[in-house]
């Protein structure tokens, strides 16, 4: 064989071992791409599976907080309707049992009011008003004093005139007040079973009342008190108007 003749087979041979090279080197190339991409799937596939079942977990626990905020909201809503109830049921026997309580008026005195004085009329008023529907209990003994409370102006109590220990008048915080005490004070005296057990009289002689049957009121001083010594509780209705001081007294039995 010639040289050129080897130099074409060689040539020949070289482009084959390419051949086969390139061949095999494609395969293996081949076959690592299906593995990497079915590893980084699965990974995926992995991750996903623990976000969706963290997702569940959440939402399985977020409503699992919700129902049990509304079994709290039911169970107080439930306590707060049976404690509602209990208080409606309460009221409603303490009405009923108010219902057989029968007020016979024992008692009225009135006296009169001799002034026009506005600031004079507003106390009595507010005296009046805080003395009324007061219940006296059998065996208790009332103070008008501890039930009015002292004279002050965030009361709405306005001065007008007052006497003091010596006789003078002057202007003073409730002015009036012992008006409706002398009036409260003579009720009293019409029923037996009501006993006085503190009472004083002014240091000048008022309009409103004959000689010795006044009752002066000063809060920390002077107070009028008396004893239900009677078998049933008494109520005081006091009433004024720009003319009258009114005093009502009512038994209450069942």
């Amino acid at each position: 064989m010639t040289k050129k003749s080897w130099i074409i087979i060689a040539f020949i041979i070289l482009i084959v071992l390419i051949g086969i090279v390139f061949f095999f080197w494609n395969r293996n190339s081949n076959n690592e791409s299906p593995n990497y991409n079915s590893s980084r799937t699965a990974s995926n596939t992995s991750l996903n599976t623990s976000n969706t079942n963290t997702q569940n977990t959440n939402t399985q626990n977020t409503n699992n907080s919700k129902n049990s905020t509304n079994n709290s909201s039911k169970e107080e809503t439930n306590q707060n309707t049976s404690i509602t109830n209990t208080n409606q049921n309460n009221a409603s026997n303490s009405i009923n049992n108010n219902s057989n309580v029968v007020e016979t008026e024992i008692s009225n005195f009135s006296t009169k009011i001799y002034t026009k004085d506005s600031s004079r009329q507003k106390n009595i008023e507010i005296t009046c008003s805080t003395l009324n529907n007061t219940i006296v209990k059998k065996g208790e003994t009332f103070s008008f004093c501890s039930t009015i409370g002292p004279s002050t102006t965030s009361k709405g109590y306005e001065k007008a005139d007052i006497f003091d220990r010596n006789g003078q008048k002057k202007k003073g915080l409730g002015g009036g007040n012992c008006q409706v005490s002398t009036t409260l004070y003579n009720a009293v005296l019409a029923v037996p079973s009501l006993k006085v057990t503190e009472r004083h009289e002014h240091s000048n002689k008022v309009p409103y009342i004959a000689t010795g049957k006044d009752a002066a009121v000063a809060y920390g001083s002077y107070d009028l008190k008396f004893r239900n010594d009677s078998e049933y509780d008494v109520k005081i209705k006091a009433e004024a108007n720009n003319s009258n001081v009114t005093i009502k007294l009512f038994s209450l039995k069942s």
